[in-house]
């Protein structure tokens, strides 16, 4: 697999994750929160687990960076700052991913799960796993989204990145208080 497949990849994490978030602000924060039935519960506990879980492979492929020990950890409980948290998270994965070659992406890769036992796979596995995870709790998220909406969430399909679906524009707006104004149309179907 080629670097540039995991570019796009991780350009996709981004633009899909700024459409959800924007779709999350809409929320009231007590909808935000309100058990769904997802495996993490909410669209809280999901959003904050997905952050948790790339804090921690990011931590095993670069050694830096926090370590959650627990995947139901909550990271921020304001989502104003989960988004930003998330988006900071966005740009380093596509920086750690830049850094990567081909050849690096063929090497084996040590680290440990996290109950302690060691493992090691090819890094480009050790990849796909990241982003099929992030799409897999993502499709939960889009799920709470609409049932606590009733409506349809914004389009995440991969081809509607590639056709040019627009991002939304997160701004923070600090005199509002902890939430985000979305600038950007979150909606448009693949």
């Amino acid at each position: 697999m080629s670097r540039a497949l995991f570019q796009q990849l991780a350009a996709y994490n981004r633009w899909a994750n700024a459409r959800l978030y924007a779709a999350a602000m809409t929320l009231p924060d007590e909808a935000y929160r309100r058990p769904v039935g997802v495996f993490f519960s909410s669209l809280h506990g999901t959003l904050n687990h997905l952050l948790t879980t790339d804090r921690l492979w990011l931590k095993r492929l670069t050694g830096e960076g926090d370590h959650p020990t627990r995947l139901d950890t909550i990271i921020h409980d304001d989502l104003t700052d989960l988004a930003l948290a998330r988006h900071a998270e966005d740009k380093r994965i596509i920086t750690v991913i830049d850094g990567y070659s081909d050849v690096d992406l063929s090497r084996r890769h040590a680290y440990r799960t996290t109950s302690g036992q060691p493992q090691e796979q090819r890094l480009s596995d050790i990849l796909l796993h990241v982003f099929n995870h992030q799409t897999h709790h993502r499709g939960q998220a889009h799920a709470c989204y609409s049932i606590l909406t009733r409506q349809e969430p914004p389009t995440l399909d991969l081809l509607a990145f590639q056709r040019g679906a627009p991002a939304p524009h997160l701004n923070i707006d600090e005199n509002a208080g902890h939430r985000l104004r979305q600038s950007a149309a979150v909606s448009g179907k693949a």
